[in-house]
């Protein structure tokens, strides 16, 4: 009955003054708005793509070399404890009774649900249309060092997350970053590690998390009608009032509806990427072989590295957000007294997302020859996703919708879990009591997503998004003795036998 109170808030929100303002008032103050961020904007690319004359940008070296660094050093964990991982994700290692609220597969789903989205259907089309085949090696290559990036923030998150007396579970990159550098003696360098990247995560869950999704949510289902570009002022309600009956239930309630989406949307997407790359079996030999030789000529080499690194790291933040630390918030709430566990649990993300998923949307493109098609080299999202569709449409005709009613289920499920990695952020700043104000707030800018435009917004919070890669990667290397240490004493267990499955 608690949750039910909330109901009557959100229905007073939409019917609010702030939604009956005059038309041409509310653009004047968003336009001003956007353009505020403009320079702002602006200074944050100059910094995060800063190449100091290499050609390298700055926050490649730093996602791709924090996930280098970490794989040589847990000794390729990421890889000799994936069949282990696996059944930890089926229940066999399930106890009841251990500390948490969610299961390893709710977790898992939960983190799944934000990154499976816009990446791996316009991301990754861009990449492939401007950086050919090659791009799909580099960015599996990327998925791969990813995995370990994955495995040392959530184990990090189970190590230092918190419990309130209610049980409700408090974690994510700030509780580690302060607690677990405050025993290394840096108390007051983990602090301001942990402040800045909370901040970066609440301004990233209201864009690229939020705005970004239901803005082009709308922009894909206008391919099928202008009706819903014309009223998108009543498909942001309906997405705002659907995006807060979730988030109202807390980490329970979102892990529960993404264990339900997230499965049928994976199924929904892979079985006719599947259909399509399966009619045209015969063909996939030789494309594998291209991929891996585009990869290494020229100016594949570059535009594959480049265009799965700077042009979808702009987007999608790797697509599978590893390094990013975003997911450690959804597996810091999982039943589990290992850490270690659910850190392995969290490296299958990267696989899923990219290794599988961004994989087929490469091969249909490249089966249906819809990346080499002029009208879509233009590097823009909704393009991207555009070029996606029309590649399902010429293998399997109608498959448009089947696609808009994906791309609608991934944009949902990623905004109901950035709620969720906001609302902890906000609650390790400014306390518990103040959640409703950030709910409120998040359902808001639902709406405003949907019924406008905000570029530099837009642009802004995904700066704020990678951002994040800093205070996490800096943070987790200088805790990587400890993250090791409890891992290595897991796999001895496992290895020794003495670690069991429940069933």
């Amino acid at each position: 009955m608690r949750k039910a109170r909330y109901v009557p808030v959100l229905l007073a929100l939409l019917a609010s003054p702030v939604f009956a303002l005059d038309e041409s008032g509310i653009q004047a103050h968003l336009t001003a708005l956007d353009n505020l961020f403009g320079d702002t904007v602006r200074l944050m690319e100059t910094f995060l793509f800063a190449d100091f004359g290499t050609g390298f940008p700055l926050i490649v070296g730093v996602l791709l070399g924090g996930g280098i660094y970490y794989s040589f050093y847990f000794r390729w964990l990421s890889i000799r404890g994936f069949r282990h991982a696996i059944d930890v994700i089926r229940g066999r290692y399930d106890d009841p009774k251990d500390p948490g609220e969610i299961s390893h597969f709710q977790a898992l789903s939960s983190a799944l649900s934000a990154t499976i989205g816009l990446g791996n259907i316009a991301g990754v089309a861009i990449a492939v249309s401007l950086g050919g085949p090659g791009a799909v090696f580099w960015m599996i290559v990327t998925a791969v060092f990813g995995m370990s990036s994955k495995l040392a923030s959530c184990t990090l998150a189970i190590m230092y997350r918190r419990t309130s007396d209610e049980g409700r579970i408090s974690g994510g990159p700030m509780y580690y970053l302060e607690k677990g550098l405050a025993l290394k003696g840096k108390a007051e360098f983990g602090r301001t590690l942990a402040v800045i990247y909370a901040f970066l995560t609440i301004g990233g869950s209201f864009g690229g998390g939020n705005m970004f999704q239901s803005n082009q949510t709308l922009e894909i289902l206008s391919t099928l009608s202008p009706w819903f570009k014309q009223n998108n002022w009543i498909m942001g309600i309906l997405m705002a009032f659907s995006v807060g009956l979730v988030i109202i239930g807390g980490i329970r309630r979102i892990g529960s509806v993404t264990s339900k989406i997230v499965p049928a949307m994976c199924a929904l997407y892979v079985v006719s990427s599947l259909f399509i790359i399966l009619s045209h079996v015969t063909m996939i030999p030789s494309m594998l072989v291209q991929i891996v030789s585009d990869a290494f000529t020229g100016p594949a080499m570059y535009g594959g590295f480049f265009g799965v690194m700077v042009m979808g790291i702009r987007r999608a933040a790797f697509s599978n957000e590893a390094g990013l630390g975003s997911a450690a918030f959804a597996h810091a709430a999982a039943k589990t007294d290992e850490p270690a566990r659910e850190g392995m649990v969290a490296m299958v993300g990267p696989f899923i997302d990219t290794i599988v998923i961004c994989l087929m949307t490469a091969l249909v493109c490249m089966i249906t020859g819809a990346y080499q098609l002029p009208e879509f080299q233009s590097g823009e999202f909704i393009v991207g996703a555009r070029m996606t569709a029309a590649a399902f449409d010429s293998a399997i005709p109608g498959a448009r919708y089947v696609l808009a009613i994906a791309v609608t289920l991934f944009a949902y499920s990623t905004m109901i879990s950035w709620s969720y990695y906001g609302e902890r952020a906000w609650e390790y700043l400014f306390g518990p009591g103040t959640i409703l104000l950030y709910r409120v707030m998040f359902v808001t800018f639902v709406f405003v997503g949907a019924v406008t435009a905000l570029n530099n917004v837009l642009g802004f919070s995904d700066m704020m998004i990678l951002g994040m890669a800093f205070p996490n990667i800096i943070g987790g290397i200088l805790l990587s003795p400890q993250i090791k240490e409890v891992l290595e004493d897991y796999w001895k267990r496992l290895q020794s036998g003495e670690m069991k499955p429940y069933r």
